[in-house]
């Protein structure tokens, strides 16, 4: 049978592929991805950086690198473990920065504080310094609790205690009286109002149930700058020593004032500084030292 030369063979070519070469793999997909990853968590960081402020940042600073004691218990040792023994029962509790050894060598003892029966009796008077303290921070405390009304039995009217902010700090307890636009501590001619001789009868009161010294500090808000002098200290000065006054009219004993301080303008207690919460007093009950 004879075959049709017009038609062309048809050819077949089949290609062994053996295996990809490196970039056909999977394995650069993993490497982006990390450095994808990478450079989303240096950014992230750079605009954490740029919308913190410098205190936010500190105090991150600070939660990485924390200053604690990793053992609470020291027996004042130099090994890994800080003291002589593994069980805290073992082991003596440090004091300061000496050691605590009964019988300590050379180098040890000088270095240490106390040693013997001095360390029994710092203790003890350090535990009678902590009692005391603790003692009269609680009585603070309820100078405060009579103030605002915390203990359901308070003296204080509703509309004088409108009037008054507490807070206690390093020094003691703040007791703060301060003036509104509608209900001023004193009238126009500098004379106090019945809210502030009532307020003055309530410190007085209030204050008999502790020993501790009182300090009195006015404040004043801002005055014009057209003004030629500004009258801010002589009216702060004046309204501190004019409480003092009120304050013993009102029974208490002349020797509980330890000081008599006028800040004029220079400690607003708000934003604008010429607002009238600005005029305030500030009676500081003290720590007991």
């Amino acid at each position: 049978m004879a075959v049709d030369s017009d038609v062309a063979p048809i050819i077949i070519k089949r290609k062994k592929v053996s295996g990809g070469d490196g970039h056909h793999g999977g394995a650069w997909k993993v490497a982006y991805a990390d450095f994808v990853t990478a450079m989303m968590a240096f950014f992230l960081l750079m605009w954490l950086l740029n919308a913190t402020t410098e205190k936010q940042r500190k105090g991150l600073a600070d939660y990485f690198s924390p200053t604690v004691a990793i053992s609470r218990v020291s027996g004042g040792g130099d090994g890994s473990l800080n003291g002589e023994s593994m069980f805290s029962e073992n082991t003596l509790p440090k004091m300061g920065r000496g050691a605590t050894s009964l019988r300590p060598t050379a180098e040890r003892a000088a270095s240490g504080a106390m040693r013997g029966s001095e360390d029994a009796g710092a203790q003890s008077g350090n535990l009678d310094a902590q009692s005391q303290e603790g003692a009269g921070d609680q009585q603070l405390k309820e100078v405060e609790e009579i103030l605002m009304g915390l203990g359901g039995e308070s003296n204080v009217a509703d509309e004088l205690m409108r009037h008054i902010v507490t807070k206690v700090t390093d020094e003691g307890l703040v007791v703060e009286l301060f003036a509104t636009r509608d209900v001023p501590l004193y009238d126009e001619d500098d004379q106090p109002t019945e809210l502030l001789r009532a307020l003055s009868g309530v410190i007085a009161r209030t204050s008999s149930i502790v020993t501790n010294a009182v300090a009195i500090e006015g404040h004043t808000g801002a005055y014009p700058l057209v003004l030629a002098r500004n009258p801010s200290w002589d009216i702060s000065s004046r309204m501190a020593d004019g409480f003092r006054q009120m304050l013993l009219r009102d029974g208490m004993p002349d020797e509980r004032i330890a000081r008599v301080t006028a800040h004029a303008d220079r400690e607003p207690s708000v934003e604008n500084p010429m607002d009238e919460r600005n005029q305030r007093l500030e009676i500081v009950f003290l720590r007991d030292i």
